[in-house]
């Protein structure tokens, strides 16, 4: 399994990682298929493994998502002790619904409540604020990260769905080690907002979160005849030139594809084994600008 650094922390981490959302939301899988698609990832090198604590139905679901992640660790008959959970925590899930929760008598809360869900044995590898409430202050919302950090309770800090703006007032509140912002062949904003930029300039590590554009554009992937005519050279899938596209656009991405079915983490180590030229980034670029 090809790795990378965990921006400067010397963690190391596989260069694709496994997104949990789908294995929690509505129409999820069977928990038993749901874990055997954590082993698998795990069988297959993946130590990146990405969660929230609104991964879940609604709110009376929440934390559903890491706690499947913890019990399929605990369950694993390999070596887990270089696997890295990012979770999250910010929005809330009302009748299912997604809003933004950045008060910090939450967001302290939910720190613990995820820190028992995903097992309460060690530290939360990396915890992550879900999106930025106008609510509240960047620093308001942080100051509970920064005391779990110095409680033992989270080991890294990252921001999601943040400008380079806020990623700077986060970081005069507690270290930030990674970002997860959208991006995709259809929703390129980091390339232009200035995000992707940053973090190869600080050393952040970049997540991309809808990595594949989401479940209705994945559905049309095969419409696209440059990303087809690519997949047929390449002898890959559509899904893996994405992910390969992706990979070559930073050094700091590291792709976190979701997936609920064992053939579907699979496709996504594969990516890993396709390389695309500038010439072919290039094409595909102007292949899906519209």
């Amino acid at each position: 399994m090809e790795t990378k650094q965990l921006r400067n922390t010397g963690v190391t981490i596989s260069a694709i990682g496994l997104g949990g959302m789908p294995m929690s939301l509505s129409g999820r899988p069977p928990e038993s298929e749901a874990i055997a698609v954590i082993h698998r990832a795990l069988d297959l090198g993946v130590t990146l493994i990405d969660t929230a604590d609104s991964y879940c139905k609604d709110e009376s679901d929440k934390h559903h998502n890491e706690r499947l992640i913890g019990k399929a660790i605990k369950q694993y008959k390999g070596d887990v002790s270089q696997v890295t959970v990012a979770t999250k925590g910010g929005l809330m899930r009302p009748e299912g619904s997604w809003t933004r929760n950045g008060n910090p008598d939450h967001l302290r809360e939910t720190i613990r409540i995820s820190h028992e869900a995903l097992g309460g044995e060690k530290p939360i590898d990396l915890w992550q604020y879900h999106s930025p409430d106008p609510d509240y202050t960047i620093e308001e919302a942080l100051t509970p990260a920064k005391e779990a950090v110095d409680e033992g309770l989270v080991r890294f800090v990252g921001v999601s769905n943040f400008s380079v703006a806020q990623i700077k007032q986060a970081r005069d509140v507690v270290d930030i080690v990674s970002v997860q912002n959208q991006y995709n062949p259809w929703h390129r904003q980091p390339e232009s907002d200035g995000v992707l930029e940053y973090c190869e300039q600080e050393g952040l590590t970049f997540l991309p979160w809808s990595p594949l554009g989401g479940s209705s554009r994945v559905s049309r992937l095969e419409d696209i005849p440059a990303l087809v005519q690519l997949a047929e050279e390449k002898g890959a899938s559509v899904q893996q030139i994405v992910l390969a596209w992706l990979r070559a656009k930073s050094p700091s991405v590291v792709p976190i594809p979701g997936a609920s079915k064992v053939s579907s983490i699979e496709g996504s180590v594969g990516a890993l084994n396709v390389k695309l030229s500038s010439q072919e980034v290039q094409q595909l670029d102007n292949a899906t600008a519209a």
